[in-house]
């Protein structure tokens, strides 16, 4: 019960089809499991629903909104709904993140990069916008985003890369400025992970097999050649939103097996 009577909002509650489960619903459920009332929010509202399904039945509290972060309107809708049933956000959870159409330089559209930036760091900003007034007012609060490895790592996805380089800088902007206030920021930077996600999404757009793709990705991990998994992610993010974490702030925390510890 390390997060009782606290109240977090997971943004990207639901995930990818596949046969693994995704980084969002894997935080959401070891949340409630913890204590946690959430509320999961998704674009796909049928895919929080089926997360909200697993929390309910292990006894878990949830409720499920659905919105597009990319849309200011929407995150100020759901920070106040948030608020209205429940009375408070002690955690923001950012989770989405997406690398469609990405490339490097010279193949890279100008359509893909700007739906990327929008997805993977506009959003974070605009539900920090409007969640801070209310953890402001408290006195308190975590955000934790999920950036990446490849923020600080080598990678040929160009518009990615740059994307969450800015979230993990958008993380130590709001850790400064609001640590007054008694709110705490900071970012998980996975590396190779084996959720739907990553492998579903990767082996369809390089038309190989899942059972390849995830050979070769586990090949470079140091940490015992094997990717990690979504409950990895979850478990540090767990950590990041409880009192025990309660004097880190403006943390890039790597949960990628060695990989960042490579640089250099």
């Amino acid at each position: 019960m390390r997060l009782a009577e606290k109240v977090a909002i997971v943004v990207g509650a639901g995930q990818t089809p596949g046969d693994t489960i995704g980084n969002g619903r894997a935080t959401s459920i070891l949340f409630a499991r913890e204590g946690a009332r959430l509320l999961l929010v998704d674009r796909d509202a049928d895919s929080a629903r089926e997360t909200a399904a697993t929390i309910e039945g292990e006894g878990g509290k949830c409720a499920v909104f659905e919105a597009d972060v990319t849309r200011e309107d929407h995150c100020r809708e759901f920070a106040d709904a948030c608020v209205d049933q429940y009375g408070q956000i002690d955690i923001l959870h950012n989770n989405v993140g997406i690398g469609t159409g990405d490339a490097g330089a010279t193949r890279l559209t100008e359509e893909a990069w700007d739906l990327i930036m929008n997805v993977n760091l506009k959003s974070a900003f605009l539900t920090c916008k409007h969640v801070l007034p209310i953890m402001r007012k408290q006195r308190s609060g975590c955000i934790t985003n999920i950036s990446s490895a490849a923020a600080v790592c080598a990678s040929n996805i160009l518009a990615y890369k740059t994307s969450k380089a800015g979230l993990n800088a958008l993380t130590h902007a709001i850790a400064m400025s609001n640590a007054k206030y008694g709110i705490r920021a900071n970012a998980i930077m996975p590396g190779l992970m084996d959720t739907p996600m990553a492998i579903e999404g990767i082996s369809q757009a390089r038309g190989i097999s899942k059972q390849d793709l995830r050979q070769v990705r586990d090949s470079v991990v140091p940490l015992g050649q094997k990717m990690g998994s979504a409950w990895d992610v979850a478990y540090a993010a767990l950590f990041l939103a409880s009192d025990e974490a309660k004097f880190i702030t403006g943390v890039m925390l790597p949960v990628d097996g060695g990989q960042c510890a490579k640089i250099g």
